[in-house]
């Protein structure tokens, strides 16, 4: 690949990171006004129901379109072009095979998948669910293309088109169901079509790239090699869609085991309903925290690459212990700092402290699931996809016998230890996996353990302190709340990362690395201008 190709490479992938980043805060923020809308049922029946689309926009979004790109560069190697009839039509049946398979599956077993979760009146939310699996052949497969040409525009364009039009009519909706007093179970049914539009308008939008550019050959391809596409579909496409579902195979072992778990353990129908309601919450928030702990890694995967670091090691070495360093700080900060605002932040986010004391537990979620999504990346960019992935459904069956020990003996408080403990056990596996596979990357090492606990303690001290001096002012007041809240957030993580800079946590190559490096840079100096 020629410096320029390379350069592209680069380029794309981190627009795609941008566009998945944007994605991600806008698929957490949503849900808050949701739950503010239709109460803490209403988005339990939510949650129940999200788990399916949210795996099928990742197979969608990355797995497939992985697969396809792969196959796509394999054909180019040999000289080829991507044809029609040797590339788009066969591959285009495979997906609709297999996506038409699922569709049948959960359309006809939606009644039975409703009983298992606990609750038959889901049954028509999930046959309006599988749907949105009969779209993905269309857009996995334009990805595909457009990605095996480095143009990864298209992509990010339709992946934020998606997300926003699932978005409005997600809320839309809610808005609807809950001044018409329509029954809260249409949430459901309202969430699968909001993503089928919102995957509609994602094909439309791909659709007028494909027509612009035209990535489609007319010459005769030879034999068409069945076996490689459907091994390669399968393997490479599902395969490496696991390792962009750790936080959702969380929430499907909730779908699956918490209300009945709920229910064993005492409480009614309807109550085991709220509790899920509540236990929720902390969804959007551990996404939003998991964004900030492990995005700067994710713009320096692309980076990274098994032939990259046997040509240059020294520099794709620094690339991911910087990469980790950072998640590691920032991961560390936002779960620090979240569990000590959590009960002002519940107060205004979800208007009361439900459950505060069992989504603070959830909360040490944000640190291990960034590390564990950072490591798994890089991982990932190494070629080690099938591994990385394996370690991902270790910590679904975890999650899963967890919640069933758990959960009837202590409640929400059980699945919150459950989901810690089983990304304790991934974040761990694929920690001690980057280490066997680098073994001179040394990252606990380069971490300097005194200015974090010193950046640590200056945060909690000053968020207590305003605390105890501020908090019985704002009685129930929602706006002034909301200024209390983003105050302290901000000013909080501020003085932390002003911590770590004067305690010298990074080095000076290491903030070079950042956007307005010199800002930080001489923060980190001080008056020692002329120091290392």
């Amino acid at each position: 690949m020629g410096g320029s190709e390379t350069n592209k490479l680069v380029k794309g992938a981190l627009l795609l990171t941008m566009a998945g980043l944007l994605s991600k805060v806008l698929s957490a923020g949503y849900r808050i006004p949701l739950q503010n809308l239709t109460g803490d049922i209403g988005f339990y029946i939510y949650q129940q129901v999200y788990p399916i689309l949210g795996m099928a926009i990742v197979l969608s979004l990355y797995g497939f379109p992985s697969a396809l790109s792969k196959i796509a560069a394999e054909i180019k190697e040999k000289g080829d072009r991507l044809s029609f009839t040797g590339f788009y039509l066969p591959l285009f049946f495979i997906l609709l095979t297999i996506n038409g398979a699922i569709f049948l599956f959960l359309f006809f077993n939606a009644p039975s998948l409703a009983i298992w979760v606990g609750d038959a009146k889901l049954t028509n939310a999930y046959r309006l669910a599988a749907f949105i699996f009969l779209l993905i052949p269309f857009s996995a497969l334009a990805r595909g293309a457009f990605q095996s040409e480095y143009e990864m525009k298209p992509t990010a364009l339709s992946q934020v088109g998606e997300q926003f039009i699932r978005v409005i009519i997600i809320i839309a909706a809610a808005i609807y169901i809950v001044f018409q007093s329509q029954s809260l179970y249409k949430i459901g049914q309202s969430a699968a079509m909001a993503s089928i539009a919102g995957a509609g308008a994602s094909i439309l939008i791909l659709a007028v790239f494909f027509v612009k550019r035209k990535p489609i050959s007319n010459q005769r391809q030879g034999t068409i090699p069945w076996n490689f596409y459907v091994r390669t579909v399968l393997t490479l496409g599902i395969v490496a869609s696991l390792n962009h579902m750790i936080l959702l195979v969380i929430q499907f072992a909730d779908a699956f085991t918490l209300l009945p778990g709920l229910q064993q353990y005492g409480l009614s129908k309807f109550e085991a309903m709220e509790a899920k309601g509540v236990f929720d919450r902390g969804q959007p928030l551990i996404q939003l925290g998991t964004v900030l702990g492990s995005s700067f890694a994710l713009a320096l995967i692309p980076s990274i690459s098994k032939q990259k670091l046997k040509n240059n090691p020294v520099e794709i070495y620094h690339y991911i212990r910087t990469s980790m360093l950072f998640s590691f700080y920032l991961a560390v900060g936002a779960t620090v700092g979240l569990i000590t605002i959590f009960p002002e932040a519940n107060q205004l986010l979800f208007q009361n402290n439900k459950g505060t004391m069992d989504l603070q537990i959830l909360v040490l979620s944000i640190f291990l699931c960034s590390m564990a999504i950072t490591a798994s990346s890089i991982l990932q960019g190494l070629g080690y996809i099938k591994r990385t992935a394996g370690f991902v459904l270790i910590a679904l069956f975890i999650k899963w016998i967890g919640n069933q020990m758990l959960v009837p003996f202590i409640g929400i408080t059980g699945s919150a230890a459950a989901t810690v403990f089983s990304l304790f056990v991934l974040c761990t596996a694929v920690l001690f996996e980057l280490n066997r596979k680098l073994p001179e990357l040394q990252f606990f090492q380069k971490i300097k353990w005194t200015a974090l606990l010193k950046a640590i303690i200056a945060m909690i001290v000053f968020l207590l302190l305003v605390d105890y001096i501020f908090t019985h002012t704002f009685s129930t007041n929602r706006l002034v709340l909301l200024v209390y809240v983003i105050f302290i957030a901000l000013t909080g993580g501020i003085i932390y990362i002003f911590s770590l800079l004067k305690g010298r946590a990074f080095t000076e190559s290491e903030l070079k690395m950042l956007p307005y490096a010199s800002l930080f840079i001489r923060i980190h100096n001080g008056r020692n201008k002329h120091e290392s």
